[in-house]
């Protein structure tokens, strides 16, 4: 790719103008001289800011590319992942976010020290910390591997530069200069798709040769009803399984619902996520689309080789080299988008890590730490995680073809903590082993099948070598992320036994850890003595059953709700106790008087 003057001041305008955000809110309002300003950008943001940065978090590079080069290779079955948005989006509007909100929490994982006690916090927490950690560093290199692998740019200049900037934004200004730089940076990832598709749907003729192409070779994917959780994509996988993954990520993950929390009101908190729907809706529609002018382009001008067509990564942008290549600009636009991706889910990471670190590893050992010492303390853990990134990166050089099994965590770990707050939420009675216990078996569970299945697909002579960190590897199948990496698991015919089991269907794999994680915790909670109702705060639980099966008599109601007082008997009992002791203060005082009265006398 030979960039213009244009093509650089374009991908330079987006570097700076995420670094100046950074520093406006570094030196304006509260100059982030607090924690509820740095970390939750002072509960005063509008709905509409939160809504995009909610999906330029979830929308990384890794999308960008993977989306795609899916529908290139096996057509449009996956973009029924869209029907798993409805629920996707509406349980947590309805459950998650108004618990979480009217707690006043800062970091997801209090609600677990709440509900349960502190060591099932720290539990969240780390298991938190360890699957963004690993998954940060891969997302900042994978798009500059992929990049430099195309157009011979400084794989480690674009990787520090993106780091560096990325560091300094997030650390001088906070969350209101990442949600902030996430709306800049969403904006330009839809421009780049947009210029790409438009561009590209020109050059076959137009959306109605698209499409005719895709159908004359059979791209366009009817509905497919097998249940078999073995096969690949289906309705039920995309469909059922894809909520699963939906309410990981918009549920109970650490980076967007800090996002929800940093809302002025809950209703504007409620309506981030309604807005979410449609934009999601729309990124989808964008990456499928260019996907199929990328299919149809092909067709007409054979410009993918077998070499290009086995790395899929490469795919997008083998493309956009070629259909923009005579628009000076627009070149530059695209791999701004590409990079606002990356951008806008590690600056997320940064943010996000620093403040469950925070609150709740720091702070409740050191319980007499000033605001102002918080707040340092706070930019110095951002500081901090934004230099593990570019470790990480590092470490992502010399893993090979193993960072496939990296990418596969971030997946796999979100299940058995979904299943974690499920646990919380809707089972009143489970008790904090039961939730331990669960949680170790689902992330069990979870890498068993995970890793199982990356190692049963590689080739028996197949080896993984530690590469040189200055010779960069050639570039494998591993950019996609949830999307492409775990896409390669093909249909289980002719496989049994654990082979079969390691080919579960990637769409379950959150569906299955967080069950694994509720059916355990259940089991263990009843075993070791199940939490009585009473003992439960009734602002931690959704109690489900009693609302499902609102047709049953009153007696039945109340037997569902497994002796969890109402909010209202906890208001009465509050107020009780508070009189009572009023009543023993005044007694004291009158019995005080009485005495010193009788000496004085």
């Amino acid at each position: 790719m030979t960039f213009t003057t244009v093509d650089y001041i374009i991908f330079a305008l987006l570097l700076v103008l995420s670094s100046a955000i950074g520093l406006y809110y570094a030196l304006s309002g509260g100059k982030q001289r607090t924690t509820q300003e740095f970390l939750l950008a002072n509960r005063n943001m509008g709905f509409f800011p939160v809504a995009l940065s909610l999906l330029a978090t979830f929308q990384s590079a890794v999308a960008i590319l993977g989306v795609p080069s899916e529908m290139y290779r096996f057509g449009t079955e996956y973009w029924f992942l869209g029907c798993s948005y409805v629920l996707g989006l509406l349980i947590p509007a309805y459950i998650f976010i108004p618990v979480f909100y009217r707690l006043r929490l800062t970091s997801t994982y209090e609600y677990l020290e709440l509900r349960f006690n502190k060591a099932v916090r720290i539990c969240g927490t780390i298991t938190f910390i360890f699957q963004m950690v690993i998954y940060m560093g891969v997302v900042l290199y994978a798009p500059a591997l992929a990049f430099y692998a195309v157009t011979g740019f400084s794989l480690w200049g674009v990787v520090l530069t993106m780091g560096l900037v990325c560091t300094l934004y997030t650390t001088l200004g906070g969350l209101k200069a990442v949600i902030w730089t996430d709306v800049i940076q969403t904006m330009v990832m839809f421009a780049g798709q947009l210029a790409v598709i438009i561009v590209g749907t020109a050059k076959v003729g137009g959306i109605k040769n698209v499409w005719q192409v895709a159908i004359d070779h059979h791209k366009i994917s009817g509905v497919n009803l097998n249940p078999d959780p073995f096969t690949r994509h289906s309705i039920w996988s995309l469909g059922i399984g894809g909520i699963f993954l939906m309410l990981s990520l918009y549920g109970v993950n650490q980076a967007q619902v800090q996002r929800y929390l940093s809302s002025r009101t809950e209703k504007e908190a409620i309506m981030s996520c309604y807005a979410v729907f449609p934009c999601q809706q729309l990124v989808l529609a964008l990456g499928c689309l260019t996907g199929l002018v990328m299919f149809a382009y092909d067709q007409k001008n054979n410009i993918f080789t077998p070499e290009i067509k086995a790395v899929p990564d490469q795919m997008v942008l083998h493309f956009v080299i070629d259909i923009l290549q005579d628009f000076p600009g627009l070149p530059g636009l695209f791999v701004a988008c590409l990079f606002s991706g990356a951008l806008s889910t590690i600056s997320s990471a940064f943010n996000s890590l620093a403040t469950v670190t925070m609150e709740d590893l720091i702070k409740p050992h050191f319980p007499g730490l000033t605001e102002s010492r918080a707040t340092l303390m706070s930019k110095g853990l951002a500081l901090g995680y934004g230099f593990l990134c570019l470790g990480m990166a590092y470490v992502s050089s010399l893993m090979g073809s193993v960072l496939q099994a990296a990418l596969s965590i971030f997946g796999i770990v979100g299940g058995p903590l979904l299943g974690l707050f499920s646990l919380g939420f809707f089972f009143p009675f489970t008790n904090a082993i039961g939730a331990i216990s669960g949680l170790i078996a689902g992330l069990v569970m979870a890498f068993w099948i995970g890793i199982g299945s990356f190692v049963s697909r590689l080739p028996a002579s197949s080896s993984s070598p530690l590469l040189n960190a200055t010779s960069p590897p050639e570039v494998g199948n591993f950019t996609t992320a949830v999307m492409t990496t775990l896409l390669t698991s093909g249909n289980a015919t002719k496989r049994t036994g654990l082979q079969k089991f390691y080919s579960l269907s990637y769409m379950w794999y959150s569906a299955h850890n967080s069950t694994t994680v509720v059916i355990v915790g259940i089991i263990v909670s009843l075993l070791t003595g199940p939490m009585k109702g009473k003992d439960v705060n009734p602002h931690t639980v959704y109690l489900v059953l009693p609302k499902l099966l609102f047709f049953l008599p009153e007696r039945y109601k109340e037997r569902l709700r497994f002796g969890v007082p109402h909010i209202a008997e906890v208001g009465q009992l509050q107020e009780t106790r508070l009189l009572k002791v009023h009543c023993i203060v005044y007694a004291q005082l009158v019995f005080s008087r009485n005495i010193v009265e009788w000496t004085l006398d």
